[in-house]
C-alpha cells in the first residue's frame, strides 16, 4: 500500500509563511536597540529557540503523530488548558503587564497560556461533535454544549482581561458548529448573544470603550489613545508601492508602538510596501483556501473539525491584527501569526500546522 504524503501545497505556504514571518521579525526587532529597556537579546533568543528552533521540531513530531490520538484525549487536554490558564491568578505565578493578568513565570521562561486554552478548545469541540454527529443540529447536544464550553472559556479569559482572545476563539468555535452541522438558526443565536455581550463588555471595560472612541475617530487624540493608529498608518503609507527596503523601517525606532507585536504588518508595510503587504495577505488566503481544501477532502469527522477550527483561528487572526493596521477594525491587541513576536504563540501555532499536515496524510483521492 502507497504510503500517503503530507499535502505539498499547505507545506509550502506555511514554509513561506514561517520564513517570511520570521525575516520581518528580524528586522522589526532591530527597532528595540534603541530601547534600552528591553534586552534585544532576550527577545530575540525567546522568539528564535522557544518559538522558531523548538516550534519546528513540535511541529514535525505532530505531523508523525495520528491526530486520533487527541480525540481519545481530548477532555483531558481541556481540562489541563484550563488549569494552566487559571495559573494566571495565581500570586508569584502568573504576572501582569499593562493591566492584564495573562501570563506566566517560570523563572528563565515567561508564556501566555491562553495559546494553549486555544487549541484545548478546538481538540474538545470538535470531537463533542465528532461523537453526536447527526445531533450536532440540536439545542441537547449541538446548541447548548457549545455555549457552556464557550461560556467557561470566556469566563476565564474575561477576566483577564483578553476580550481579543476570546473573540478569535468564538470565530473558530463558530467555523466549527457550522461545520460540524449546527444550525444556522443557532448560528444567528450566538451572533445575536454574541453581540449583546459585546455592547456589554463595551459598557464595562473602559478599555474597549476607548477602543471603539479611537476607531470612531482616531485623530481625536492623536497623543493619546489615537497614537499607535495614526504611527501605523504613517508607517503603511511611507512604504508606496514597493517600499523602503529590508530593514530600512523608520517608524520601528521609538516611534510606532509594539513594532515587534501588533503593529509588525505596519512596519513590513514600511518596508515592502504595498506589493509587500499584500504579497502577505495572498499567503494567508492561500493558507485558509489550501487548508480548508484539506478538510473538505478528509471524510473523518473530527479531523476535519480540527482542521476546521486551527485554520479559521490563524486567519482570523491575522485579518483582524491586519485591519487594525490599516484603520478598517478597532486596534485589538491581536497579533500577527507567524510574524510578531511571542515565542508561546509561534510554538504553538506551528504544532497546530503540524496537526493539519497530519491529517492531510488521510485525505480521499480527487
Amino acid at each position: 500500500m502507497k504510503k500517503i504524503k503530507v499535502d505539498i501545497p499547505f507545506l509550502v505556504t506555511t514554509t513561506i509563511l514561517i520564513i517570511v514571518g520570521y525575516a520581518i521579525f528580524t528586522s522589526a526587532s532591530f527597532g528595540l536597540l534603541s530601547k534600552q529597556v528591553v534586552k534585544y537579546s532576550g527577545v530575540t533568543f525567546n522568539q528564535t529557540f522557544f518559538g522558531l528552533f523548538c516550534g519546528l521540531i513540535f511541529c514535525v513530531i505532530a505531523s508523525r503523530t495520528d491526530y486520533k490520538i487527541y480525540r481519545k484525549y481530548s477532555l483531558i487536554v481541556f481540562i489541563v488548558s484550563i488549569l494552566v490558564t487559571l495559573l494566571v491568578f495565581v500570586p508569584r505565578v502568573g504576572f501582569s503587564h499593562g493591566g492584564a493578568s495573562r501570563w506566566i513565570s517560570l523563572g528563565f521562561l515567561s508564556f501566555q497560556p491562553s495559546e494553549f486554552l486555544k487549541i484545548g478548545f478546538i481538540i474538545f469541540f470538535s470531537a463533542w461533535l465528532a461523537r453526536v454527529k447527526n445531533k450536532a443540529s440540536t439545542f441537547k447536544y449541538g446548541f447548548l454544549p457549545f455555549i457552556i464550553i464557550l461560556g467557561v472559556v470566556g469566563t476565564i479569559l474575561l477576566n483577564q482581561p483578553d476580550t481579543d482572545t476570546f473573540i478569535i476563539i468564538v470565530f473558530s468555535g463558530l467555523a466549527i458548529f457550522l461545520a460540524g452541522g449546527g444550525g444556522w438558526r443557532y448560528i444567528i443565536i450566538t451572533i445575536a448573544i454574541g453581540a449583546i455581550g459585546l455592547v456589554g463588555v463595551v459598557y464595562t471595560k473602559p478599555y474597549v470603550m476607548s477602543r471603539i472612541d479611537t476607531f470612531i475617530n482616531p485623530s481625536e487624540n492623536a497623543l493619546g489613545s489615537g497614537y499607535q493608529i495614526q504611527q501605523s498608518l504613517i508607517a503603511v503609507g511611507s512604504g508606496g508601492m514597493f517600499g523602503r527596503g529590508f530593514g530600512q523601517s523608520i517608524q520601528k525606532f521609538n516611534v510606532l508602538p509594539e513594532p515587534i507585536g501588533d503593529s509588525i504588518f505596519a512596519v513590513a508595510s514600511e518596508e515592502f510596501g504595498f506589493v509587500g503587504a499584500v504579497g502577505i495577505i495572498l499567503l494567508f488566503i492561500f493558507f485558509s483556501f489550501r487548508g480548508l481544501k484539506i478538510a473538505g477532502k478528509v471524510s473523518d469527522t473530527f479531523g476535519r473539525l480540527v482542521v476546521v477550527g486551527i485554520v479559521i483561528l490563524i486567519v482570523s487572526q491575522a485579518f483582524v491584527n491586519i485591519g487594525a493596521m490599516v484603520g478598517v477594525l478597532p486596534l485589538s491587541g491581536i497579533t500577527l501569526p507567524f510574524v510578531s513576536h511571542g515565542g508561546t504563540a509561534l510554538f504553538v501555532t506551528l504544532v497546530e500546522v503540524g496537526m493539519i499536515l497530519n491529517i492531510s496524510k488521510s485525505m480521499k483521492k480527487s
